[in-house]
């Protein structure tokens, strides 16, 4: 048993999350969690919602209320969202909690105190026309570097650079295409160069092992050559208070300092609601715990170099040395799980544009686990992927409808016909053993193409053990054995088939979490294969406004299925089952682009 933790990336909270979000942070870390719960390991997944920066306060603007109040209701809609798509997170919380300003300020001070934050007088982007500070991000123009024409004030998409404003030619707003002006203002900076040696130094690490998708690797150790210190306030008055500065009530966090220290602020929240303070302390001081992060690629720099520096610093690891504060030694990252981009018939997604379709817009006309297994399929693992709408029907039909699907139903549909219950069996063939050896060593490889992040390969070994399944059916022609003489031959083959949906479902559960419950009580089971998260209202614990979390019951053996062969036990009652999986109709192709057209 291993103690992993689970470190979600943290969707922004100014409107509702698309599909290419949760392609990215979403399905991917949940596949994994629930796969390394099954096998046996203590898994703790977190993230909540970043609520804090200037994009919120300009949403809010425009909507006409507070930026707190326009938090709350995104908040919302992406805790309902996220718990509809089965993403079975042990605590998803948000960055305005009372919890979370306690932890970010107590990281800050400790990194600064061991000399890794210096002030600095630096240039800061000024909106002419409202006087607002213009967040480094929300700054565009040509790349001094490689000449890209839409490089962002903070780094270029393009050529990778990390970049400041004032470095951009013809910097322009990204809000309203204004110049911007820059003043002079002081800040706090994160001294990246005295931590680059050990930055370094983890990198070569994490390189050495092997286990890095190259592209996360390789886009990781090209920045750390073009290292230099990096802002880490802001002249904003949303977000958390700078120590020390409390009389300047217009200096914030970055809210990127801020949301990278919630993966620590969420494993204290959670330790605190259970009951014991100090569980968080298993996950993140204990050198032999293991440490996941996931998110889309366009987030790596934050997590292979910022997050990791903060850690550095606060545990005194770097030239200026220092020591560790409050929390101990935190443990650094063991890998950063980036994916690629999920573009959108084509096209980025873009909500300005239309170029989008919300996950709450896809699981209202759609099933959880069809939008699930189109991620997992055809998702962006290790290069950019691209959702369609006919690709996603003839996923849906092609393969969940007509192969797992049509396995389910005819096997229950046969053994509810002949038997009415899981038949006790006869001595079994070459056929039927053979079979089931092959489902039962999925458990061996299906497992490790999870445990490894491959899980497009994982998920098509599972579905090609499906394919083997349906062929057995079509060798030992179950639906002719109707002679007397051949119901124990028929008995052997319907158990057989029973025993291979069961261990297959059980291997599918992490991808399916929704429909294997439902497969398991086509067989008569219990639905204690794939538990759901749930929706909790609480109380903020050091006394702001109550606010809804994630959550939720995940034991193995109790709740949750262990990895591995589920035997079924002759005599259980079978009925004529209803299809668990829904045939789209092709028409809703067309319907679904006259939807973007129109949006």
């Amino acid at each position: 048993m291993t103690r992993i933790l689970s470190a979600v990336a943290w969707p922004y909270a100014n409107g509702p999350r698309h599909i290419g979000h949760v392609a990215g942070f979403g399905v991917p870390s949940d596949v994994f969690s629930r796969y390394m719960r099954m096998a046996g390991h203590e898994v703790l997944m977190v993230s909540g919602t970043d609520e804090h920066g200037t994009p919120i306060l300009v949403a809010a603007d425009a909507a006409g209320v507070s930026a707190k109040e326009f938090a709350d209701l995104n908040n919302r809609v992406i805790v309902e969202d996220l718990v509809a798509l089965g993403l079975s997170y042990d605590l998803f919380t948000r960055t305005t909690t009372g919890n979370h300003y306690a932890v970010v300020q107590e990281m800050f001070r400790t990194v600064r105190d061991n000399g890794y934050m210096v002030e600095r007088t630096t240039q800061s982007a000024i909106s002419p026309s409202t006087g607002r500070t213009l967040p480094d991000r929300y700054i565009e123009g040509t790349c001094p570097i490689c000449g890209y024409g839409d490089a962002r004030g903070d780094q270029c998409d393009n050529c990778g650079n990390q970049l400041d404003p004032t470095d951009l030619i013809d910097p322009r707003s990204k809000i309203n295409g204004e110049t911007p002006e820059f003043v002079e203002t002081e800040h706090y900076f994160l001294d990246l160069p005295a931590l680059a040696g050990s930055l370094g130094k983890w990198l070569d690490d994490r390189a050495a092992s092997g286990t890095w998708r190259p592209n996360v690797i390789r886009f990781s150790q090209h920045i750390l050559e073009e290292i230099r210190p990096r802002a880490m306030t802001r002249d904003i008055d949303w977000g958390i208070p700078v120590p020390g500065w409390e009389d300047q009530p217009t200096k914030r966090l970055y809210v990127w300092f801020d949301a990278v220290v919630g993966y620590l602020s969420a494993s204290i929240e959670w330790a605190r609601r259970t009951g014991d303070p100090e569980a968080w302390r298993a996950w993140w001081n204990d050198p032999e715990a293991l440490s996941y992060y996931f998110m889309g690629k366009d987030n790596i720099v934050f997590h292979s170099q910022i997050w990791p520096a903060e850690l550095l610093g606060h545990n005194g690891e770097g030239d200026s040395g220092g020591a560790p504060g409050t929390y101990g030694t935190l443990n650094l990252p063991t890998e950063v799980v980036s994916s690629e981009f999920l573009t959108m018939e084509g096209k980025q997604f873009s909500s300005s544009r239309g170029v989008v379709i919300y996950v709450r817009d896809v699981l209202e006309r759609y099933q959880p686990d069809a939008l699930r297994y189109f991620i997992s399929a055809a998702g962006p693992e290790t290069q950019d992927a691209d959702f369609t709408w006919s690709e996603f029907v003839r996923r849906t039909n092609g393969e969940l409808v007509a192969g797992w699907g049509n396995l389910v139903n005819r096997t229950a549909s046969m053994i509810a016909k002949n038997f009415g219950e899981i038949p006790t069996p006869g001595e079994p063939e070459v056929i039927d053993t053979a079979l089931l050896e092959q489902v039962r060593g999925g458990f061996a490889s299906v497992g490790d193409l999870i445990a490894h992040h491959r899980q497009r390969a994982a998920l098509a070994e599972a579905m090609r053990l499906v394919g083997e399944a349906n062929t057995y059916v079509t060798r030992t022609e179950p639906f002719k054995l109707k002679a007397p003489e051949q119901r124990t031959r028929l008995a052997t083959v319907l158990h057989t088939l029973a025993q291979a949906v069961s261990d297959l479902n059980v291997m599918l559960s992490p991808f399916l979490p929704h429909s294997a419950n439902d497969v398991e009580k086509v067989l008569g089971g219990t639905a204690t294969i794939a538990p759901m998260p749930r929706i909790e209202e609480v109380e903020d614990l050091d006394g702001g406004d109550p606010y809804p979390v994630i959550t939720g019951d995940y034991r193995v053996g109790e709740t949750m299925a262990a990895w591995g062969p589920r035997p079924v036990v002759p005599g259980t009652p079978v009925a004529k089952p209803s299809p668990v999986f829904t045939k789209l109709d092709e028409e809703i192709v067309e319907a679904e682009l006259a939807r973007l057209r129109e949006s």
